[in-house]
């Protein structure tokens, strides 16, 4: 048998049941008990009790304070984005009037240092790209086979990382770089298998998981064309 405290707490349980199934049923119950709602009192974590009109005043209180801080962080965030796509779009303007490769590959080294960062890279995939000898620019050039265990380690099924790279890792990418803290690595191609652009920064904290991609991943999908103007895709 159940001793009196478990029939007195399943009783509780049963009561609440009951009360709510009744107010859902009843919803102008507050309206016809408007003057004993408001002499009912509730717990209160700091204040001890406080009227119900109270209670919910507070609550109403802070979910407006919490749709207020949302609508904010939204405004803010699209303020974000249409600055990164003017930046974006002055970019793709600049590089499709390039009249060459490597003065393109300038405009995109003189566009990142233009936002306080290290340098911006690119690399290809030596099976998707025509950049063997003779070509002037072999040294674009990756095999897949000793990116792949990079690709596992660090992206796994995704398109970018931000993050911090290893000694190792840092001599197959960015073997000219110096004083690299973190990048941002974006796979190029509409499924990476295309190559990747890197943006360095000498901070180490300045590229972190968790971080937007936006814009990297409308320059994944907008550089490869740019490319196809000076290089041949295999």
């Amino acid at each position: 048998m159940k001793s009196v405290e478990d029939q007195a707490v399943t009783g509780i349980e049963l009561e609440d049941d009951v009360i709510m199934q009744y107010l859902l049923q009843n919803p102008d119950f507050f309206i016809r008990n408007a003057r004993q709602v408001e002499q009912m009192r509730v717990p209160h974590p700091v204040r001890g009790t406080v009227s119900l009109v109270e209670w919910h005043l507070a609550r109403q209180r802070n979910h407006i304070t919490q749709l207020e801080e949302e609508i904010t962080l939204l405004m803010e965030q699209a303020s974000a984005n249409e600055t990164l796509f003017a930046r974006l779009l002055h970019l793709q303007a600049d590089l499709a009037t390039a009249s060459s490769l490597q003065e393109m590959l300038n405009r995109l080294q003189r566009w990142a240092r233009g936002l306080g960062l290290a340098g911006a890279n690119i690399r290809l995939f030596n099976d998707r790209w025509n950049i063997g000898a003779p070509s002037d620019f072999t040294h674009l050039g990756l095999a897949r086979s000793a990116f792949e265990p990079l690709r596992i380690q660090r992206l796994g099924n995704q398109l970018h990382y931000l993050g911090n790279l290893n000694g190792p890792e840092l001599l197959l990418l960015l073997p000219q770089a110096k004083q690299v803290g973190s990048v941002a690595l974006s796979l190029l191609g509409e499924h990476g298998e295309l190559g990747m652009v890197i943006f360095s920064s000498r901070d180490t904290q300045h590229y972190q998981q968790g971080m937007g991609t936006v814009m990297l991943g409308q320059l994944a999908l907008m550089l490869p064309k740019l490319l196809e103007r000076w290089i041949e895709r295999v």
